[in-house]
């Protein structure tokens, strides 16, 4: 695929030369923008201290926290525990499901990534044991700490869905965006060989809290355009059906999706939940509230699985055990420190957290800062002195060549960085920022430089 904003599927209403001018506008605001920014650079080795440091996982919030600590603390022994050799951008994958981007770009090696100095045990952690302070690896080795970071992202329950295969993905019209990046390339076959005739598409989103949570309203946006680009809309269906009552938790942004989908002739289906997926015969089933399960025909399906804290976490007495977050299993973390609201020396970061809002990149970019910063303070016997506001940031792909930046905290408030975007409508600059930028910014989150 052609690496400028034009891929082999855009259409040529947009003048060659009016995007790059656009595009070179839009670099300054980005670098500049407070929730976007990438040429911050963190206080050099603020503190010197002997503490066992373990942070548990490599993902984006993982590795910021490692290359945080380890420039702003001088001595401490700091351990990332992953098996993961491949760290892939998983804000990518929508880009690479939906034919925007070749699968290549959204891969990079740890072992780039790991910051020097920082000891790398290469397994997962089995078993949390924060009354011992000790974390238990999956061939039984047993690691003993003085501060925890649980970073170990979240647990995908295609288990919950009978019949799904995340090995069928790409056949029979099955797609599913959160696996993996072989498997988002997979959906945009399925998805490309659906839109060669159409036929009947079903787009589907769970009752759990999700990483990305505008990745299933990206794909139903981006199937409609493939659709329309295929000169196939007309020959076909697309019903959303959500287990909730709402597609999106924010209401203004809940509200604009909605609108918009009335106007694509896109329906949604409230408190319809996917339990079941025949992937031979193309019909999945979906449950109401009261248990009556409904059976549907489709060509393509988009499977959005439940999603859970990972067993480590869950089964551990770092879970909620009780309220909202309890039946997850997510970590039990005071929502504007991050710190463990029981466990004074555990924080976590990411999506691991049981939070109203935060399983984005762009929260651990806002968080990770506020994190490492707590951490110190809390090694040099201070408190937290710090409010981490759940700012989520969520470029919404519309179609190609357009897209809403939507930004939010906790209490659902839109939270702006770029003054010239609004974030209700289309901007182009908001698909250059998703499509070019964002994973630059992301990778100066990754090595500590913002």
């Amino acid at each position: 695929m052609s690496d400028t904003p034009e891929s082999p599927c855009a259409t040529p209403d947009v003048d060659a030369t009016r995007r790059r001018l656009l595009f070179g506008a839009s670099v300054l605001p980005v670098v500049a923008g407070s929730g976007l920014a990438v040429g911050a650079r963190p206080a050099q080795a603020s503190l010197s201290t002997s503490a066992r440091i373990v942070i548990a996982g490599s993902g984006l919030g993982g590795l910021a926290l490692a290359s945080r600590l380890s420039r702003e603390l001088d001595g401490a022994r700091i351990t990332i525990i992953d098996r993961k050799e491949i760290h892939n951008y998983q804000p990518g994958y929508t880009l690479v499901a939906t034919g925007i981007w070749p699968v290549g770009k959204v891969s990079d090696r740890n072992v780039d990534l790991v910051p020097a100095g920082v000891e790398w045990v290469r397994e997962m952690v089995a078993e949390f044991d924060p009354e011992a302070n000790a974390v238990v690896t999956d061939s039984g080795i047993r690691i003993e700490y003085d501060y925890l970071v649980v970073a170990t992202g979240l647990h995908l329950d295609f288990a919950q869905i009978e019949g799904m295969d995340v090995a069928a993905i790409g056949t029979h019209g099955l797609g599913c965006v959160y696996p993996s990046p072989a498997a988002a390339e997979a959906t945009w076959q399925a998805m490309d060989t659906f839109r060669q005739k159409g036929g009947r598409a079903l787009m589907t989103l769970p009752a759990t809290p999700l990483k990305c949570a505008g990745a299933p309203l990206k794909m139903t946006f981006m199937l409609a355009d493939r659709l329309q680009q295929a000169g196939t809309r007309k020959a076909s269906t697309i019903d959303f059906h959500s287990a909730l009552g709402n597609i999106f938790s924010v209401p203004r942004i809940n509200e604009e999706v909605l609108r918009r989908w009335a106007g694509l002739d896109i329906p949604v289906t409230f408190n319809s939940k996917l339990v079941a997926v025949d992937i031979g015969a193309r019909r999945a089933t979906v449950s109401s509230p009261e248990g009556e399960r409904t059976e549907i025909d489709y060509d393509f399906i988009h499977v959005v699985p439940p999603m859970r804290a990972p067993d480590s976490v869950k089964n551990s007495p770092l879970s909620w055990k009780e309220g909202g977050f309890a039946a997850g299993g997510w970590l039990e973390v005071d929502p504007k420190t991050l710190r463990h609201r029981r466990f004074p020396n555990v924080f976590g970061i990411g999506d691991i957290n049981g939070t109203a809002k935060g399983k984005t990149a762009a929260t651990v970019k806002k968080s990770a800062p506020i994190v490492a910063q707590h951490l110190i303070e809390v090694i040099a016997g201070r408190e937290p002195s710090q409010v981490f506001d759940g700012y989520t940031s969520c470029p919404l792909l519309l179609r190609e060549g357009s897209a809403l930046l939507v930004e939010f905290d906790y209490e659902n408030n839109l939270t702006p960085s770029l003054p010239m975007i609004d974030p209700l409508q289309d901007s182009y600059f908001a698909w250059v920022m998703k499509y070019r930028l964002l994973k630059p910014a992301y990778m100066a989150v990754a090595k500590g430089r913002v």
